[in-house]
Formats: structure tokens, sequence, C-alpha cells
């Protein structure tokens, strides 16, 4: 159900920034546009009923008007058929019974609240909690008579002074912010230092939430005992947790008394607790405690009482999805994202784990029934999500539920995919994607576009990409690859950057550079270069490296990692370096894309949001004023309403797409 409204900002800023209207506004074949984003929908969360009969998911898309994502939630019958609106909201999630869902949506006093619906013809619904901070992690008990959530709760306050008495109408100004938390603060929520996530638990039909954890911890996962008689969550109950890196212990709480049981003990971090259906076992995913940047999460499971823990399958992606018990608790599923591609795993309590899934898709389930159902959502280079299902009895027969975005994208010519395997430093097989243009002509020459993940240990994938696609239809070939670093390749692979980046990423992002020029039909001379985050710190580290670039975007970056490491939002950047800066910042320095300002002769553009906490706009700042005293072609975009990245706001999103064209055309040679 789209919310539809004539275009207030499209048509305005494609006049602005002098950028011809896509040819599928001039009764020329239709590629995918600008405008294409506006009505492009997601259904994503399938969720199977307990009787197996009808699937609950979300759909969302663009309020144009309020300039905001709407999210829905909607039922159909297991086979795709009878697909209805239900209510506004999200992260529906079945009683055990079937008899309703829980879910959460604005409601009062303010901001999200959770929500029950009954769900016979009546469908009856009742807002049942009325807090002040926004709950998540739904849980229903076993006997559905309890809901389990998590919420940020107030800490006490930490320090207080008495003033003297204010005369009689006197306005002073408010007094200080006290901080005195190493970590206090985090994108897209702020200041964080005078609150913590507790678990609570709250009757189904409505009450007061009971809050289960105390003390000045963060708590997470809430996932009941079969029994009910207990939640298992992930946390740190220690008294310096701070200032422990890489460590998180899994925990079960008595919901009667209170009681906390610990289960893991080891080294390392401990998360994502999911106890087997008949309650003997836990599984979770950890690893072994290290310094390494980068380590692949292993699957683990242990008894109850957390005796006898070991590893069942590991080097299957960073983290694993949606571990899920098998109903006859012979091994766990799970989402495995691996190679620019996701797929669902099993992995017995004796044997080696195997695909169940397979294909050039990104496919992540959410769901599945007693009888080897799986709902999944599906993603590829030309289809945007949509939902299907399959039974591992036959897991390669798949069935299609939803087609969402089929009126959007109906004969809408795209840029055809290739993917690409190339060598690089050091013998590494990289691999990475071309999109060619519609209508493409090889004996023609095309301007390229070279985009570059973030995290840096992120990955790219199959899925559909609207922001590539559109590059693609205006006339650009795309490249965007996985250089050493990246999740999905593992443990080895991604800390081949341990102590290194972004030096040896650069090796790799040239390479595949040349392997598409190798191709024969690139441009040489209008070649252009963006990223963000992670890849914003690339991409200013390649204009200080390269000149082969006609213009550049350098998104969200990371300038200089001295001032860097204090001022982003946690301090665990801290430990990506041999030493502290004040002991030696010589590593810092030299890898610091600040360092080698002096070498930018590219025209470089930086976005950045200016609430962002992750890389604050300051490091724009720094890298800004650095090319411009040298009178470098540069300019900086400050996104409003942005905190870390320019998109989340859709006409920031459309801003940011216009904005790069624009400056990318402005340098065309």
């Amino acid at each position: 159900m789209r919310i539809t409204h004539p275009l207030l900002v499209v048509g305005p800023l494609l006049l602005i920034l002098g950028i011809v209207a896509p040819n599928g506004l001039k009764g020329q074949e239709k590629t995918v546009t600008l405008e294409m984003y506006l009505d492009l929908e997601s259904a994503s969360n399938p969720q199977i009923s307990p009787d197996g009969t009808e699937i609950i998911f979300t759909r969302g898309g663009v309020d144009n008007v309020n300039d905001r994502r709407y999210s829905q939630i909607w039922i159909m019958d297991v086979d795709g058929s009878r697909k209805r609106y239900l209510t506004d909201g999200s992260s529906p999630v079945w009683s055990p019974d079937g008899s309703r869902i829980a879910f959460t949506a604005q409601g009062e006093p303010r901001g999200s609240q959770v929500f029950v619906r009954w769900m016979d013809a009546e469908g009856a619904t009742s807002q049942i909690t009325r807090v002040d901070r926004g709950p998540g992690s739904l849980r229903w008990s076993p006997d559905g008579t309890q809901i389990a959530f998590t919420m940020a709760v107030e800490d006490a306050e930490p320090w207080t002074v008495s003033l003297p008495d204010r005369p009689r109408g006197a306005q002073w100004t408010e007094g200080p912010k006290i901080v005195d938390r190493l970590s206090y603060r985090r994108d897209r929520q702020g200041f964080v230092d005078t609150s913590h996530s507790h678990i609570f638990v709250v009757p189904a039909d409505g009450g007061t939430p009971r809050q289960l954890s105390d003390g000045e911890w963060n708590h997470s996962g809430p996932r009941w005992s079969p029994d009910g008689s207990e939640i298992y969550f992930s946390s740190l109950r220690e008294e310096e947790a701070d200032w422990m890196w890489r460590e998180s212990e899994i925990y079960a709480v008595d919901v009667e008394t209170g009681a906390f049981r610990q289960l893991t003990s080891r080294r390392g971090p401990d998360s994502g607790p999911v106890p087997s259906p008949d309650g003997s076992l836990v599984a979770y995913q950890g690893q072994d405690w290290s310094t390494d940047t980068y380590v692949e999460n292993g699957l683990y499971v242990m008894n109850v009482d957390g005796s006898d823990p070991r590893r069942i399958a590991g080097e299957l992606g960073r983290s694993l999805g949606n571990v899920t018990w098998a109903p006859d608790a012979s091994g766990v599923y799970f989402n495995a994202p691996m190679k620019g591609n996701s797929n669902v795993w099993f992995a017995p309590l004796n044997g080696e784990a195997r695909p169940v899934t397979e294909g050039n898709h990104m496919l992540s389930f959410t769901s599945t029934d007693g009888n080897g159902s799986f709902a999944a959502t599906i993603s590829s280079y030309h289809e945007p999500g949509d939902i299907w299902t399959f039974n591992v009895a036959n897991p390669s027969r798949m069935e299609r539920l939803t087609r969402v975005n089929e009126d959007v994208l109906h004969s809408v010519t795209m840029g055809e995919v290739e993917e690409i395997w190339y060598q690089s430093t050091g013998g590494l097989d990289i691999q990475g994607w071309i999109i060619r243009p519609p209508n493409f002509d090889p004996s023609e020459k095309y301007p390229l576009i070279l985009t570059i993940h973030g995290g840096p240990h992120s990955m790219y994938g199959v899925g559909f990409s609207h922001r590539w696609q559109n590059h693609a239809a205006e006339g650009y070939v795309v490249l965007y690859t996985n250089p050493r670093g990246s999740a999905g390749y593992g443990s080895a692979f991604g800390n081949e950057i341990n102590n290194a980046y972004p030096d040896k990423d650069f090796d790799d992002l040239m390479n595949g550079v040349d392997e598409v020029i190798a191709k024969g039909y690139i441009d040489e001379e209008n070649m252009f270069v963006y990223g963000g985050s992670g890849g914003g710190v690339l991409t200013a580290w390649i204009v200080g490296h390269t000149d082969r670039f006609a213009a550049a975007s350098s998104n969200y970056p990371v300038i200089d990692w001295i001032s860097f490491v204090g001022t982003t939002d946690g301090a665990s950047w801290y430990r990506n370096f041999e030493k502290f800066p004040w002991e030696d910042p010589s590593e810092h320095l030299e890898r610091s894309p600040l360092m080698y300002a002096g070498n930018v002769t590219t025209p470089t553009m930086l976005m950045t949001g200016e609430l962002d906490l992750r890389t604050p706009i300051s490091q724009t700042e720094e890298f800004y004023a650095a090319l411009k005293v040298q009178k470098i072609p540069s300019v900086m975009l400050r996104f409003k309403g942005e905190y870390h990245g320019t998109s989340s706001i859709p006409s920031n999103y459309m801003r940011s797409q216009l904005y790069m064209h624009s400056w990318f055309e402005k340098w065309k040679k």
C-alpha cells in the first residue's frame, strides 16, 4: 500500500542542479530513475503462523509528504493469496497459539509502544505499554500470558550540587551535562551515558511492565526457556564492563525471583542465546578473545547449565543470522552471508555444517514452522526484496509470494551485472561486480564510477540497489568490490587489514579498476570514485595517492585518526592501533588521509550529516579546510537531520544522489 502524493521535492531539485530529466520520462525506454525511489516498497520479516496457514509480514515505503518511511503489517495465506493490510506498525510476532500478534507502533503518551491485536474477525487491538522509551526485541512467553522486551532505563543521577537560592524571577543558565562514562554516546541515539538497556515482562493483556534485570549494564537478545521459568540474554555484568574490550557473556534470569545465572565465562564475546525445544541445550555465537582486527563468529552449543560448550560451525560469515533450532533439536539453521551471497545453512550437533539453499541472491529467512517450511526475503541484482517460502525437503523449489515492486519496475530496463574475480597484491583473490548501463554497447567508451563500502568489515552483495542502477541509467559503468578486510571471506581475509587500513585496500581497489579498464569500454579520462564511512576513508586515501580519477566524493569519512579515536561514539577504535596516540602517534599519522592532503589534485566533494556521532563532521571539516587552503576544487555538504550517513531521510537520499551526479558531471572531461 503506497502513500502517493504529488512530488514536492524531486522536480525542483532536478531544475536547481541542472540535471536533465531521466530518459524514462521522455518517451524513451524506461530505466531506473530517481523518482522510482519514492515508489519502491519493501517486504520483510515474514512470520509463519503457528498452525502454518498464514504469514504476517512488514511492508514499508516512502511517505513523500512527511519525508519519512512508513511501516505497515500485512497478512496473507501461506500460498500468497488474500494479501491484506492489518495495521500500522512493525516487528510483528505471533503468540504461541496463533490467536494474537504483538508488535510495536506509535502510541500514547509518546513514541513507540507495544500493542497486541487479536487475529479473529473482530481484530481488537490494545496498547499494552505506556512507557517513556521505545521497547524492542518482543518475545512471547511460551504460555502466551506475558511478553518480554528490552528498554532503556535511566540510571541514578551521578552528581548533584546545591546552588544558592535564586532571586525571584531570575533565569539562570541550565547546569552542565555531567559525563563520567567511557562510552557515553551512540550514533542515531545521542547521549546514552545516563541509561542502560534492561529486560522487562508485561502481561499480554496489558499492565505495568516489570523490570527483571538491574545494574548499570546493557542487556540484549531475551529468549524464554521452553518452560517459561527463565529468560536467557547476553550482557557483561562486570564492574568495569566499559573498559573490557570484546567481552560479553550469556546469562539467565529467573522470571519469578529475579535470580541470575551466568552460563559462559571464557574470554571473548558470547551472545545470541537460543534454547533448544526441549530446554536441554543453548545455541549461541561467539569467538575466543583476540587482538585481530577481524574474526568471524563461531556457532556453539552448551548444556543449559553452561557446561560442555562446543563449536559446531564457523567461518561462515561475520555474524550468523536468525539462529533457529530444528524441531527435533538435531541442529540449528541460520543465515550465512558469504562471498556476496546469503543463504540458509544447517549445523548438526554431530557432523559438518552444510548449505540448505544455494543461489546467487541475498536470502534471509526469518521464520520456520514445525514441518520444515521456511519464510524468507530474497533480493537479487534486478529484484528488490520479496517474500518466498520453501521446505527443507526440497529447498530448490521456492515459491514467490509477493511482488510489491512489479508495478514500479515493470518494463524497466536495468543495467546488466557481471561478477568478476581478480588477483591483487599478495596473491589475494578479490570479488567484485560490474553494472553496465542499459543498452550497453561494448564498442563505446563509458565513464566509470567506483563505489566503496564502509565498515571496513562489511560486505557488498548481489542484492538490488536502486542507487547503483540509477548510476547505470545515467550512463555510468559501476564497479563495486569486496577488498581485503571485507566480511564473508573468512577471518584471515578480514584480518588482512589489521594495523594496515586503509593502505592495503587501495591496491585491491585499483587492481579492480584495472580489471574493468582491460575490458576495453572504459573512458579512462572520466573515472569517478565515492564511498561512505570506511568507503569515505578510502576515497580520501585514493585522492591522496593517485590522480587517475576525474572527481571524487568522500562521504562521512575519517580523515585524522588521532582526533577521530577520541571523538567517535565509543572507545573501541583505540584498539585498532598498536599503541595509543600519546605513546606513539606515528601509526595514526601514517594511516590518516590528512597526511596526504598535499598530494591531492582531484576535485573532491564531502557529504556528511551534521548530527554524525560515528565519524563526526569535524573530520569532514579537517579535510575540507586542508583542500581549500591549497585551492583544490572542493565543496562540503552538511546534511540536516542526518546522523551517520546522508540518506536516512528520503529527500536527503535523493539529494545525495543528485549532488553526486551533478559533481561528477561538472568535472567530466
